[in-house]
């Protein structure tokens, strides 16, 4: 049994759930649609060029369920899921996933995005295992506050390695599949790196190191 690890956003599903939200809040009235896309689009573009503020942008993606009542931010994931996640599956994506699952792997999904946006989607793909991005929460309710180290590009090793220690697992034939740049210092922490449809930055890096490349876009 082995480490099968998989970002999500653009790798395990045909775009971004973070910015996916953001898009939500703006057409549902959660927040001030105008001022909350602009915003939106730029953390989603500091994302690409790989200059993200991973602390600023969790504050910006949690502000619309901060101190909200639990139910009624579930009714708004409910909706989000139905409407903007399920148009992203990806076939291809699902049969990676349940490729390892019959070999035994242990799957694990790292990343930079909430857990309040990614905790349903893997639970969606089946999988138990989940490394996001945190929020405060106080008395049941979101602060709008990080919390925790926080996975984004070198953070997912840090949070890896801990989880690691806490799970007692090993990296021993482990592999990870993404499709960013700002994912290689995990993609270099495994024993097995993949590019999954990759951005221009990492499918020139992976070329370079002699990484496989594939695509879950068939």
């Amino acid at each position: 049994m082995a480490l099968a690890i998989f970002d999500l956003d653009n790798t395990l599903i045909a775009g971004d759930s973070d910015h996916a939200w953001g898009e939500f809040a703006c057409e549902n009235g959660l927040v001030d649609a105008a001022s909350f896309a602009r915003a939106n689009d730029a953390f989603y573009q500091d994302y690409l060029d790989g200059s993200l503020d991973i602390e600023a942008y969790l504050r910006h993606a949690l502000a619309p369920i901060a101190n909200q009542p639990p139910q009624l931010i579930a009714d708004w994931h409910q909706q989000f899921m139905q409407s903007k996640i399920e148009p992203l599956w990806l076939p291809a994506a699902i049969d990676l996933i349940e490729k390892h699952r019959s070999a035994g792997d242990e799957l694990l999904i790292v990343t930079a995005t909430n857990r309040f946006i990614t905790e349903p989607i893997a639970q969606r793909l089946g999988i138990e295992q989940l490394l996001a991005c945190e929020g405060e929460i106080r008395d049941g309710r979101y602060t709008g506050e990080p919390s925790g180290i926080l996975t984004y590009a070198a953070g997912k090793v840090t949070r890896l390695q801990q989880w690691l220690q806490e799970s007692g697992q090993s990296l021993q034939g482990s592999c990870f599949y993404s499709d960013s740049h700002n994912d290689i210092p995990l993609l270099e922490f495994v024993d097995r790196p993949v590019a999954v449809d990759p951005d221009e930055r990492l499918r020139a890096h992976a070329l370079q190191k002699g990484w496989e490349v594939i695509s879950l876009r068939l």
